[in-house]
Formats: structure tokens, C-alpha cells, sequence
């Protein structure tokens, strides 16, 4: 099923899509954000913003507008 991060439940596992390349910001690319990466909600803040997430076994927090700009598939 095809969907975003920002749209992930905590705990659910989502692999980044190909075609998200162009929107992922070149910091998380190289954090390890890329196409064909495993991704995990962690945590949502209180105010649900920003996300928490491991990528590739990174912790990153990235805001919500980006994350709703990375395609996913669900695992």
C-alpha cells in the first residue's frame, strides 16, 4: 500500500519509494534517507510535529511537511 511517512502509525515499517528521490532534502539523503530504505515510526511529538524516525538504523526527526513528501510502501 502506497502512502507517505507522515501517514505511518508508530511502530508500522515503510520502505521509501524510487520516485521520492526529488523530494527527500539532501541532509536526510545523507543521513541515509534514500530511495530503497527501510523506515520506522518511532515516535510522534505531542503537538505532532516533528516525527521521529529510524531510517537504516539512524534516528532522525524531520518535520511533518516533509515527511507527508515521502512516499512509502508499507511493509
Amino acid at each position: 500500500m502506497d502512502t507517505t511517512i507522515a501517514n505511518l502509525s508508530v511502530g508500522e515499517l515503510g520502505i521509501i519509494h524510487e520516485n521520492s528521490f526529488e523530494n527527500i532534502p539532501l541532509s536526510l539523503l545523507e543521513m541515509g534517507c534514500m530511495p530503497g530504505a527501510e523506515v520506522k515510526l518511532l515516535q510522534i511529538a505531542p503537538l505532532k510535529d516533528p516525527l521521529y524516525i529510524c531510517v537504516n538504523g539512524s534516528h532522525l526527526a524531520i518535520r511533518k511537511e516533509t515527511a507527508s513528501e515521502i512516499w512509502i510502501t508499507k511493509k
